[in-house]
């Protein structure tokens, strides 16, 4: 059992940054894959970011790509998304989400999600 719980989120301007963290609760994080999806008003879940168990394989959906850098930190059993150049298209609640099959977090149906994290991009 994983328990996921995201922060960071907030209100910023348009090429601003922010940096989003999920802590994880269990004693298996490392064997975890881990990912980031954005859910907007009136939109389909997206897939944003996506990180391999090991931290050797990083994946972003084309609209982050050079502006997003997803990480983990296995001594602090957390994920992070640094966010950068910040866009208004980039409002969305964010949900950190994980499995231990890569495949799964990649098109988000795995078995684990946060309650999500509330950003918003002014213009």
């Amino acid at each position: 059992q994983v328990r996921l719980v995201e922060s960071g989120g907030g209100l910023v301007q348009a090429g601003g940054s922010l940096r989003l963290s999920c802590a994880a609760s269990g004693r298996t994080f490392g064997s975890y894959a881990m990912g980031w999806f954005r859910h907007a008003p009136g939109k389909e879940r997206e897939f944003v970011a996506a990180i391999s168990a090991s931290g050797g394989l990083t994946f972003y959906a084309d609209s982050v790509k050079g502006r997003f850098t997803i990480s983990r930190d296995g001594a602090k059993n957390a994920v992070y998304l640094q966010m950068n150049n910040l866009k208004p298209e980039d409002t969305a609640v964010y949900y950190c989400t994980a499995d231990l099959d890569r495949r799964t977090v990649l098109v988000g149906t795995s078995d684990y999600w946060g309650q999500g994290t509330q950003v918003t991009v002014s213009s």
